[in-house]
């Protein structure tokens, strides 16, 4: 082989490298362009989506308060804001469905049966978290922090501030509610024994806290809230294991 001569191995890496790009590209833009159908779809009720989601908050201001919007631009902006998570929630089967595309050729053929079982188990999850966190927790705290407020506080939160609250807080759940799967998926390539997590109960219980601290706002309420289902559903995952999977 000659100096100038390229080898052939090469050839192949750059047209695999060159092949992943265009598929991350060609994936990306199916998420981007099915991501902008939603929010379009969504963009004329995009007031009443503010109103659903500020709906927690509402019904508990005492009746001398309400909702404020400080920035000039927030009583446009923040609406439209609201409106781009919610088609972001929507399309999150469609994102997940196109990650799994983008690296089902690197997968082996056992784990190419199951992945699509793993994704609707990731969505519903997701789902269930976000429910969860909206219908229970989110009530929950509100309702704890107007009746707190000082004498003489009148309570008037920001539409902005809520809003990124808000959104933060349903995110921290729908992730949070991945422990099952990332546990299982985990026991299930052999990469650590369900005896050895078993034995770290305690270390995974003062984690779901940590995390908690690390997602929620910095309120005990908000991170026990957190930390407590994480935790419960860990020991569902672990059940899960010792029943349908043995140990390797």
């Amino acid at each position: 082989m000659s100096d100038f001569e390229i080898d052939p191995n090469v050839h192949r890496v750059t047209r695999s490298v060159l092949a992943g790009v265009l598929e991350l590209r060609s994936r990306a833009m199916k998420i981007v362009l099915g991501l902008f159908v939603v929010f379009a779809a969504l963009t004329p009720f995009s007031d009443k989506i503010f109103h659903w989601i500020a709906d927690p908050l509402m019904k508990r201001l005492p009746p001398e308060s309400q909702m404020i919007a400080k920035d000039v631009a927030s009583p446009f902006l923040t609406p439209m804001k609201a409106t781009l998570w919610a088609s972001v929630m929507i399309a999150m089967p469609l994102m997940l469905y196109q990650i799994w595309r983008l690296i089902d050729a690197w997968l082996p053929a056992r784990t190419k049966r199951i992945a699509p079982s793993f994704i609707i188990a990731s969505a519903v999850l997701f789902y269930v978290g976000v429910a969860f966190a909206f219908f229970l927790v989110l009530p929950m705290a509100f309702n704890f922090f107007t009746k707190v407020a000082p004498v003489g506080v009148v309570v008037m939160t920001d539409i902005k501030s809520y809003l990124d609250f808000t959104i933060g807080m349903l995110f921290a759940f729908g992730l949070a509610f991945q422990v099952p799967i990332a546990i299982i998926i985990v026991v299930w390539v052999g990469l650590v024994s369900r005896k050895s997590l078993a034995k770290s109960r305690p270390y995974v219980f003062l984690a779901a806290f940590v995390i908690g601290m690390i997602l929620t706002p910095p309120d005990v309420f908000s991170q026990t809230l957190l930390a407590l289902p994480m935790y419960a559903l860990f020991e569902a995952a672990l059940f899960f294991c010792w029943r349908f999977l043995p140990d390797k």
